[in-house]
């Protein structure tokens, strides 16, 4: 049986898990987005600019004044008197953060892409390096006064944001935006990333899914320790892998307790202990909280949209949101099922931040964490192999817990019809890990796999084999690189296009110092 086809009968959609508290800003900051959204109509908005504004005077006045706003009989108020109000009592959503210059910014950086030969690619890849420029900004002395009028984080160190509506640190963007920083020779500035997201699971316990209070229900996928690994290997700061590791090892007890925590019996009756995506989240999210509840007015009752509402932060904590991959039926986003799969690339990168810790505690000499960590990442490979390898498809493939999480507390029994078989980019990810990559033989025949997958294309590697129109990135002729993320976004809420995003650019960067560019070879090959 296919995964994502399956139902549970047995068991109704009712939602299980924690929930992070929320706070009286963003409560208003909400009620200001519904009525926007009743003021403006649904052309061309976007939730997400409401959340991101910022108080002039304290919550109990701004919230006297907007109960104040003359409204009609159905609850709307005029665009002159919402217009006149947001003007007086808020803030912009660009106004936390304010440009700054990189500190090792260099517009010609010595030794930048040495095997990039044609020259016109050269010049199109210095054009993409000058945009660290446009995208680094320092936290606004405002929110470091008064962090209760804001939805922002304060971040110790300058940052790099993604651009367009995205105005604040995301976590697994910025494993991107590192490497282009490498390219770059920008070794500060990742230095600078690092200790950001360091702060942040210092305080909260892990990694935001971004530096907004209303990001602190979810992670992204964790990648912080490759950053770590990634700058010793260039820099050997032999301090910043000291002051890593305690938040390494924290962030990897988060991931390995509580919800996120599986244990699943294999054939042959030995337990394995997996993660999972789990966001602790149960309502709509602040950020989309007027197009989430547009989604789950599908649902009949409040326990179905509670469950739903877990499911859309769950599948945002993954990173790929949205995606068929979660969708129990891939068109329809009410059928998400995120907490219900194991994933082969979250564990993957688990595999790879145990691998890591390992290898920066023995850098500083931790013998004793370091043997743990080995042990820790064997245990998870041989999970993945027993739990999803996939022989015949020579690809590893997600897991669907046969149940929701809510039936079972003494872990679940392996079945082979509970493998996902459908073909997506991540099946192939274990092949980044040396433990995986090292087998000639399993590289071979993984190879194969993919090569005839079809997500292989003209263009670049498909995610999937399935056209949901969810997201997409657009290269245009005239040379610059489009982004526009649709997410679960309406057209006409879609946001306008982004020239190069810092994740979409530090890959390009990426790519380029890796692969090189030779003289011959044309830019619109």
């Amino acid at each position: 049986m296919n995964a994502t086809s399956q139902t549970h009968p047995a068991c109704l959609p009712t939602d299980s898990g924690p929930v992070a508290p929320t706070n009286p800003l963003l409560t208003f900051l909400e009620q200001l987005q519904e009525t926007a959204l009743k003021t403006l109509g649904p052309k061309n908005f976007d939730p997400k600019l409401y959340v991101d504004l910022s108080l002039k005077s304290n919550l109990s006045t701004v919230q006297d004044a907007f109960n104040r706003l003359p409204r009609a009989e159905n609850g709307t108020v005029s665009f002159t008197d919402l217009n006149f109000f947001m003007q007086s009592y808020l803030n912009g959503a660009e106004d936390d953060l304010v440009y700054t210059e990189p500190v090792d910014f260099s517009p010609a950086p010595e030794g930048f892409l040495p095997t990039v030969e044609n020259p016109e690619v050269r010049e199109w890849a210095l054009e993409v390096h000058w945009l660290w420029k446009s995208l680094c900004r320092r936290v606004a002395g405002g929110v470091l006064d008064s962090p209760e009028k804001h939805t922002l984080i304060a971040l110790p160190q300058p940052v790099m944001i993604p651009g367009s509506r995205f105005r604040e640190v995301y976590y697994w963007d910025s494993h991107w935006v590192v490497r282009g920083l490498f390219a770059s020779k920008m070794y500060e500035t990742a230095k600078g990333i690092v200790s950001n997201l360091v702060h942040l699971l210092d305080e909260f316990g892990f990694v935001l899914n971004g530096a907004r209070t209303y990001y602190s229900n979810r992670s992204q996928p964790p990648l912080l320790s490759s950053m770590v690994h990634d700058i010793y290997i260039r820099t050997g700061d032999m301090d910043l892998a000291k002051e890593s590791l305690p938040a390494l090892v924290k962030e990897h007890d988060f991931w390995n307790s509580g919800v996120h925590r599986v244990v699943v019996r294999d054939a042959q009756g030995h337990n394995h202990t997996l993660s999972r995506y789990y966001a602790m989240w149960n309502e709509p999210r602040p950020e989309s909280s007027t197009i989430d509840k547009e989604t789950a007015s599908k649902l009949m009752n409040d326990s179905e949209k509670q469950h739903l509402y877990r499911e859309l932060a769950s599948a945002a904590e993954t990173g790929w949101d949205f995606s068929s991959r979660w969708m129990r039926d891939a068109s329809d986003l009410t059928t998400l099922a995120t907490t219900s799969i194991i994933p082969v690339d979250l564990n993957t990168f688990i595999l790879k931040m145990e691998l890591d810790i390992a290898f920066l505690a023995n850098v500083i000499g931790d013998s004793t964490t370091a043997a743990h960590f080995i042990q820790a990442a064997q245990a998870r490979k041989r999970a993945m192999n027993a739990i999803f390898w996939n022989e015949e498809m020579g690809q590893w493939l997600d897991y669907w817990l046969s149940d929701r999480t809510t039936c079972k507390e003494d872990g679940y029994t392996w079945e082979a019809s509970n493998q996902n078989r459908n073909v997506f980019a991540s099946n192939f990810i274990p092949l980044w890990i040396e433990l995986f990559n090292s087998d000639g033989t399993l590289v071979e025949k993984v190879m194969q796999s993919f090569q005839s997958s079809g997500l292989l294309q003209a263009a670049g590697i498909a995610t999937s084999l399935t056209d949901t129109g969810q997201q997409c990135i657009l290269i245009k002729k005239q040379g610059h690189m489009f982004v526009t993320l649709l997410g679960n976004l309406p057209v006409s809420h879609m946001p306008a296009m982004q020239t190069g995003f810092g994740w979409s650019n530090g890959v390009v960067l990426a790519f380029l110092e890796e692969f090189g560019w030779p003289q011959d070879l044309k830019i619109d090959c």
